[in-house]
């Protein structure tokens, strides 16, 4: 068994790129010599901002030696079919085996290939690999027709500790690389994988970008507790630096403290996005006058130079950021509302100030459905929420839309109730994100996030497979959350009809006016549940069999009938019920399909000719009342005992009595007693969609 290693040097590839590139060479190349026939013991991909490498360890010396055996046609068959099956194994006659079985005797095509070399398999599978690597940009250089992220520099294919020989975009394959592009910029000769890695790091350059990462994690915190300091948590800031660096050497440095009149979030911000820095808090949690950044290198003067260079230009992005948050106060959030006209929301929906006077009647509406909310103010954080989209501010750093909206808001003398709904609008942007429990925030986010769902319905742009460019499944997510983290009784038909009486008037629909908006975007709703409460360990066939019902658009209560119907059917006697009802509604599909009618109607008591149908329909009668009792009170746990109660009867109606009996009067009046059984059960839920 041998080891393969591959490496692609090239320019610096953008750190975004890094991490998918290396899964995505591992992919292809595993999976490629996989279909070769080759088998391997592991592989592991790295990747560095000038290369992606891979070691695939454990791969024979040559694949399997195949024998197949393939039956042709008998002996005594036409010529013509005994030529076709020659012609397409390659074969003559003479070279076929003749042989008897319980059939006839038939001619056997007996094929054996000797394993090819692996390295010569990898000649022709990686150049086709690395050309077959999904980039999201790729580029031309020099006068070759092959795209590829960034120029390549040179490839390492090594099996066993040889070369295979191939060539990628005019690069030949090596057993050379270069390491750090300043300390070591000389060619490096490899002899494998631990050679590679080691040469590497003596050349500084770190391959395993989880080693990179906690080395920047190390030396931010060791640098920032020595002037007594903690580094702001930043992981995926960490991974992006990960992917800038070959060799971290990190570096504080220092702003004056005249910014920090600046909102702490707009500083971090700047210090992030533009720069790449790690911001540092004091002992208190608050945002220290400092920064870490890393340099690729290690400088002769420790890094001074690096820092005075850092903070130069970080005062000039600060002073920007001064300047813009001075000049957004001298305007209220109020004033600005008139420019929202001039933004375009969707060309169908109106512009951004038509969806600001949706979503404030919108908000105000929903106020009724949460407890303890404002409806004064819900309606005001609503019409004030998107405001800050056309500041200075927001405009440099759209990542600050809403937080912006809450200083400003708070400049201007807003209740701070609203101040934080303008900035918790937005949540929860995904399902790792903070939902908001405010009721006045929590009316501004439903209103936002119901009227862009709506308006994007009303008009037929709905997510299809993969592509949701206006991230309706996240804003849909977003409105569950919501409503089940605030335990919200919130009808979402009514809801939805709210918010589309005031889309109506902007949308501008086209040809054909859309049907059953409220009917189609629950079914999605539905979905979405789905796959939120799936991480939860709900059933989603529980779900469907809940909505199947067709009238339960409260999400507290669907939820606590489901939790509930799942208790139940974990009991002996819910398991047991669920196979009676499939073994009754079985019955009747099978009988209505034969007899082309529906046995729906009412039982006729007087026709019963057995104890046990007298006993279940007694049973049956008494469960209708109390189901309905109970789920009227919502007590959800009475209506499963009542089902629990028919356990009994049931079994003993299938024990003891023929449904189809000889007598037609009296097997009709026993199918409709069937369906009597069904439709007790479909009280609580469609036990048709309970999977087993």
């Amino acid at each position: 068994m041998a080891e393969l290693l591959v490496e692609l040097f090239s320019e610096e590839i953008p750190a975004r790129m890094q991490a998918r590139a290396a899964a995505d060479l591992k992919w292809l190349v595993c999976d490629g010599v996989k279909a070769a026939g080759l088998t391997f013991d592991g592989a592991e991909a790295y990747a560095t901002p000038r290369r992606l490498a891979l070691v695939i360890d454990g791969v024979p010396a040559a694949q399997p030696d195949v024998r197949e055996e393939k039956r042709g046609p008998k002996v005594d068959a036409p010529e013509k079919a005994i030529a076709g099956f020659l012609k397409g194994n390659g074969l003559t006659r003479a070279q076929c085996e003749v042989r008897e079985t319980d059939k006839g005797t038939f001619l056997f095509a007996v094929i054996e290939r000797k394993g090819r070399p692996t390295a010569d398999v990898l000649a022709e599978l990686l150049p086709q690999t690395f050309a077959d690597l999904p980039w999201p940009k790729s580029m031309r250089w020099g006068s070759g027709p092959v795209r590829w992220v960034r120029p390549l520099h040179s490839i390492i294919a090594l099996f066993d500790g040889a070369v295979v020989p191939f060539s990628f975009a005019d690069v030949p394959a090596g057993d050379r690389t270069r390491g750090h592009r300043f300390h070591a910029p000389d060619a490096l000769t490899v002899t494998g994988f631990r050679d590679y890695k080691e040469k590497l790091k003596a050349a500084r350059v770190v391959l395993d970008p989880a080693e990179r990462k906690r080395e920047i994690v190390a030396q931010a915190d060791a640098l920032a507790r020595a002037e007594g300091l903690s580094v702001a948590d930043d992981p995926a800031l960490v991974d992006e630096i990960a992917g800038l660096v070959e060799w971290p050497v990190s570096v504080m440095g220092r702003f004056d403290a005249r910014f920090m009149d600046v909102p702490r979030e707009v500083l971090v911000t700047t210090m992030r996005v533009n720069q790449k820095y790690l911001a540092l808090n004091d002992k208190d949690g608050e945002l220290a006058p400092r920064f870490i950044t890393f340099a690729n290198l290690e400088a002769e003067d420790g890094g001074r130079q690096i820092a005075a260079g850092n903070e130069y230009v970080l005062t000039a992005r600060l002073s920007d950021a001064e300047f813009f948050w001075t000049q957004d106060k001298k305007a209220s959030l109020e004033s600005r509302l008139p420019k929202l006209a001039d933004m375009v929301f969707h060309q169908k929906l109106g512009s951004l100030g038509d969806k600001v006077t949706r979503i404030t009647d919108l908000a105000g509406e929903l106020a009724q459905y949460v407890s303890k909310a404002d409806t004064a103010q819900a309606k005001r954080a609503a019409k004030l929420a998107k405001a800050d989209l056309v500041s200075d501010m927001v405009y440099e750093f759209p990542e600050l839309q809403g937080v912006m909206g809450r200083y400003y808001a708070l400049n201007d003398g807003e209740p701070p109730i609203v101040a934080e709904a303008i900035a918790q609008h937005y949540a929860p942007a995904g399902p790792s994100d903070d939902c908001p429990t405010d009721p006045v925030a929590v009316c501004a986010a439903l209103a936002d996030k119901l009227d862009t769902l709506v308006g994007f319905w009303s008009i037929g742009e709905k997510p299809t497979g993969s592509r949701d460019p206006f991230a309706l499944r996240r804003a849909a997510l977003g409105v569950i959350r919501l409503v089940l983290e605030n335990g919200l009784r919130l009808p979402l038909l009514v809801a939805f009809r709210q918010a589309k009486q005031r889309v109506d008037p902007h949308a501008d629909y086209g040809d054909e006016a859309p049907k059953n908006v409220e009917n189609d975007l629950l079914v999605f709703f539905a979905d979405r549940l789905k796959a939120h409460l799936r991480e939860q360990g709900v059933r989603h066939d529980l779900i469907s069999a809940v909505f199947a019902l067709g009238d339960e658009d409260d999400l507290v209560r669907l939820i606590a009938r489901v939790e509930a119907l799942r208790d139940f059917l974990d009991s002996e006697d819910g398991a047991n019920l669920l196979t009676a009802y499939r073994r009754a509604a079985n019955i009747l599909r099978i009988e209505e399909k034969k007899d082309g009618v529906s046995y729906d109607q009412p039982v006729d008591a007087g026709a019963f000719a057995q104890n046990e149908e007298t006993a279940l329909n007694t049973a049956l009668v008494d469960a209708q009342a109390r189901i309905a009792a109970a789920l009227k009170d919502e007590d959800y746990a009475a209506a499963m005992a009542a089902m629990a109660a028919l356990r009994a009867p049931v079994d003993g109606f299938f024990d003891h009595v023929t449904v189809n009996a000889d007598d037609a009067g009296l097997r009709a009046n026993r199918l409709r007693l069937l369906s009597q059984i069904r439709m007790t059960l479909h009280q609580v839920a469609d036990f048709s969609q309970i999977e087993g």
